[in-house]
């Protein structure tokens, strides 16, 4: 369960890092730690781009000093700004881009055509569909019923 001041660090947080020119993949703030540790993921708009080191002081430098402004989070606490590096799973448009080709696996509720987990090669998704390559057969699985859609290993064509 995320941290209830999550969404207003949301609200602060995403239009200065699209303004900076990245996008905000997650915040999380870890109170158990000692300081607690605000932790907020970030990347370029740009696909092509990697997130640097400069990109990460960058996003820090800006959002510290907006975070003083608003005086939100009560007490110390530590601001720690990174990629967030490679995950299995597909969630934004953007994943779906990079990944296009690759072999995935999508698990569905309630199942499509008797099947719950399909596995092939990503074509894309829009906005009712998730496309896979199934042995060079293209399928179309509802959107809706996508429960999850991350990357495997096995090769699956």
């Amino acid at each position: 369960m995320a941290h209830p001041l999550i969404p207003q660090l949301e609200i602060l947080a995403r239009p200065l890092a699209t303004q900076l020119g990245y996008e905000l993949v997650q915040m999380v703030f870890h109170t158990n730690q000692h300081p607690p540790i605000l932790r907020v993921d970030i990347r370029p708009l740009d696909p092509e781009q990697d997130t640097s080191h400069a990109d990460c002081e960058t996003m820090s430098q800006a959002l510290e000093a907006e975070l003083d402004r608003v005086d939100l989070i009560p007490g110390q606490y530590v601001l720690e700004i990174s990629s967030p590096g490679l995950d299995n799973l597909l969630n934004s448009d953007r994943d779906f881009t990079v990944f296009k080709g690759f072999a995935v696996e999508v698990a569905l509720d309630p199942p499509y055509k008797g099947k719950a987990l399909w596995s092939g090669h990503l074509l894309g998704r829009d906005e009712e569909t998730v496309a896979l390559s199934l042995k060079g057969r293209r399928v179309r699985l509802p959107r809706a019923s996508v429960q999850r859609v991350s990357l495997s290993e096995a090769e699956t064509d």
